[in-house]
């Protein structure tokens, strides 16, 4: 299934893989480790704001728009609910 959502969450993973492979750069030049904690937050927020986006979509797509449909029976969504439940 295309999700309209897909693309914005690929460009905050990329986002995320910059943030990361600054930070590495970063050890490896011996720089403070505020500055570390602050890019790491950096990628945790990036990687945080893509999941919420992706769940948020899958929720509102996959569950609501299939059970509307009649594509997915409400214990099916449900049951598919508790497990993105775990990853909020």
């Amino acid at each position: 299934m295309e999700h309209a959502s897909h693309p914005d969450i690929v460009k905050r993973l990329r986002r995320a893989h910059g943030h990361l492979a600054g930070v590495i750069a970063m050890i490896e030049e011996g720089r403070p480790c505020v500055d570390l904690a602050q890019q790491l937050h950096a990628v945790e927020s990036a990687i945080t704001n893509a999941k919420r986006v992706l769940i948020q979509d899958h929720m509102e797509h996959c569950l609501g728009d299939g059970i509307e449909h009649g594509g997915k029976g409400a214990k099916d969504a449900l049951a598919e609910f508790k497990i993105l439940a775990k990853y909020l």
